[in-house]
Order: C-alpha cells, then sequence, then structure tokens
C-alpha cells in the first residue's frame, strides 16, 4: 500500500488505464470490463481491476494537472509494478478541422511546465510516446474504421489563461490540441522504463467555441477506451 493508494501487492494490474476523472474509471470499469473490483477509494480517485478479454487491466482516475497525476504515476511503477499506463482523457482542439468526439493519438507534448526545467535545468526535454503502442493504437483505430488524428499537443499548467489568445502560437506551430498531463506521463514513463500513450478525445474547440457537455465528457467518449484495451499488453 502507497501513501496514496490503497491497493495491496496484486490487485493493480501490469497496465492501467488513466483518466484524469475518476468518475471515467468507475464507468470503465463497470460497461467495459467484466467481474472489475475496486482497489483504490482514496481520496476519491477510483481504481478498478477486471479482464478484457483474455487480460486483466486496472482503471484508475489520475486527477487534473501533472502534479497530481506525477504522484499517481510514481507510485504505481514504484509500488505496484505497473508496466503501462495509456492516458484516456480529453482536449481542447487547436486546430479548426477538429470536432467533439474526434480522437487524437499523442506522438509528442510541448508544455508551460517547469517541471522538467527543473530536472533538466537550462535545457528542453522532449518527451514522446512509445512508438509501439502508438502505432498499435493506429493499426487497431484503421481495423476498426475509427478516423484517429496523430500528432503533437500542448499540456499546460493552466486551465484559465489571461491571455485569451496564448494557444494561438502553438497552433500555428501544428500543435493538435491542449490538455494537462501527456507531458508529464511521458517524461515519468521514460524515467521509469514502461510503456506510455495518450488517446484523447476533444471536448471543447478553442478555435469554433463547441464544446461537449458534462454527460458526454464523462460517458459517451467510449471509442478512447476501447481502443486502449484492444492495444493493451
Amino acid at each position: 500500500m502507497s501513501i496514496h493508494i490503497g491497493a495491496e501487492q496484486g490487485q493493480i494490474a501490469k497496465t492501467v488505464l488513466f483518466p484524469g476523472d475518476p468518475m471515467r474509471a468507475k464507468h470503465i470499469a463497470e460497461t467495459m470490463l467484466e467481474d472489475p473490483i475496486q482497489f483504490n477509494k482514496v481520496r476519491g480517485m477510483w481504481g478498478y481491476t477486471g479482464r478484457y478479454g483474455g487480460k486483466i487491466v486496472s482503471t484508475m482516475g489520475s486527477g487534473m494537472g501533472m502534479p497530481t497525476l506525477s504522484i499517481y504515476v510514481n507510485e504505481l511503477v514504484r509500488e505496484y509494478g505497473v508496466q503501462t499506463i495509456i492516458r484516456v482523457g480529453t482536449c481542447g482542439g487547436l486546430q479548426p478541422y477538429l470536432k467533439v468526439g474526434d480522437i487524437i493519438l499523442v506522438m509528442t507534448a510541448s508544455t508551460d511546465s517547469h517541471v522538467n526545467r527543473l530536472r533538466f535545468g537550462s535545457m528542453d526535454y522532449a518527451p514522446a510516446a512509445d512508438f509501439d503502442l502508438l502505432l498499435k493504437a493506429y493499426n487497431a483505430a484503421q481495423d476498426r474504421g475509427i478516423k484517429v488524428y496523430v500528432g503533437g499537443i500542448f499540456s499546460s499548467d493552466e486551465f484559465y489563461h489571461d491571455d485569451p489568445d496564448w494557444w494561438k502560437i502553438f497552433a500555428d506551430y501544428g500543435s493538435i490540441a491542449v490538455e494537462m498531463e501527456s507531458n508529464g506521463l511521458y517524461t515519468l514513463a521514460a524515467k521509469h522504463k514502461i510503456s506510455a500513450l495518450s488517446i484523447i478525445t476533444m471536448t471543447d474547440s478553442l478555435v469554433t467555441g463547441e464544446t461537449a457537455t458534462a454527460e458526454q465528457r464523462e460517458k459517451e467518449f467510449t471509442q478512447m477506451a476501447e481502443l486502449a484495451l484492444e492495444i493493451a499488453p
């Protein structure tokens, strides 16, 4: 049992699906996993382990932002031996062609966070997805007839920015979307020598103002979780 996760050894699978919202973890467990068992209730960050086909898979909320996610990633890897983490989260779109419900496979993530500056000094570190997971997710999407976008995104430390146009420079340089976790996940995956991939669904467009409802965010964006379960080792 770790500081922030109340699971006993053996209760968490080697692969974890990692939505930001613990309610989404609950929904994944109850609707997609067979015989799910809850392993964590600490701080309301619900976690479950169940079966998908012949695989044992866990799902657990990561919370919002890289500091919170980083706590759980470190403890999942160090205390429970997790080897693969697949983020299944939401994002804001930075390109006009993206629509609510579109899925993005995150290849790399820029950031305004200073966490990596603390690690690497004045140098910039460019964390990236695990290529095998990325390729498997892309191929699984093609096999299912699911359109996905692949590219770089931006992981922000802020949800509410003072400058409403802050995102435009990143859009100009090809960033597809903005969220708050992938840069931290990919960095820690590299440090701990585990596999990681972010599969995210667009819920809001910073370009057009299109937005999803709270219920859609919690329950309706299931394709990214289905892809994650399909590629889970």
